[in-house]
């Protein structure tokens, strides 16, 4: 199915928003085409700031109106205990939460930014989405990360670039406790490295160590700026390593 005609069969609906490159696509797509749409972004303490940041810029430039709310999500023990399952219950709060708010205002169907390069087999998350019965035009039109990338560069979007970007959650290897500190530490260092002109990372925790998993390009500037680099995570970690296999494109 082409988005065009997902637009025409669907005029009006919620888009789940996370101000990342799919949504915000998603998001534009819709506006220009004429459907009635509304935004809806679930605060946690598994995301960041600026990703709360951007998605209040791109609605506010997009014209779209965003309606926002909080969710607990640490007082949820499925969560909280880190299985590997982690993510089917916590997308399973915020989208029934996202269900209930945009049943309330008048829409009946919700769309998110699932994308065709996504593969279901791997993100418990996708399990909640399709029981809840959450759609996802750009997965049924065939669009990948790539090209929804290209299209967001073509529409002028400030997202077409953006890094893709996990929750803190993931940081945290399966198993180990979830708290507030230990989300905050990890948010606190990972800007910090950001600081540093280091994009596209992640810090993962190994006990009281943090692993730093850079793109391939930047490995050596890690290495050229390592001094600095422990300046600015010693506060926060015993022991810094720097994983030598570069992280993969999500992309």
């Amino acid at each position: 199915m082409e988005l065009k005609t997902f637009f025409e069969e669907t005029p009006k609906f919620a888009v789940a928003f996370s101000g990342g490159v799919d949504s915000s696509y998603l998001l534009y797509a819709a506006k220009t085409f004429g459907c009635q749409i509304k935004a809806y972004m679930i605060q946690s303490p598994l995301q960041p700031q600026f990703e709360v940041d951007d998605a209040m810029k791109m609605a506010y430039m997009l014209d779209v109106p965003l309606a926002t709310d909080t969710i607990d999500i640490l007082d949820i023990d499925d969560v909280t205990a880190n299985p590997a399952d982690r993510c089917y219950h916590c997308k399973s709060a915020v989208f029934r939460r996202i269900r209930d708010l945009a049943s309330a205002d008048g829409y009946g169907i919700i769309c998110d930014g699932t994308n065709a390069s996504d593969d279901a087999s791997e993100r418990a998350g996708m399990r909640a989405l399709e029981e809840l019965g959450i759609r996802s035009p750009l997965r049924d039109a065939g669009l990948t990360k790539k090209q929804v990338r290209h299209l967001s560069r073509e529409a002028g979007l400030f997202t077409h670039d953006k890094p893709s970007y996990a929750c803190l959650a993931t940081r945290i290897q399966t198993g180990t406790q979830i708290t507030q500190p230990l989300l905050e530490k990890i948010d606190a260092a990972e800007n910090a490295l950001r600081t540093l002109g280091f994009t596209n990372f992640r810090i993962r925790l190994l006990g009281d160590a943090a692993k730093i998993q850079l793109p391939d390009a930047q490995i050596r500037t890690a290495g050229d700026k390592r001094r600095k680099i422990k300046e600015v995570l010693a506060p926060y970690f015993s022991d810094i390593l720097l994983d030598l296999k570069p992280r993969k494109s999500e992309d």
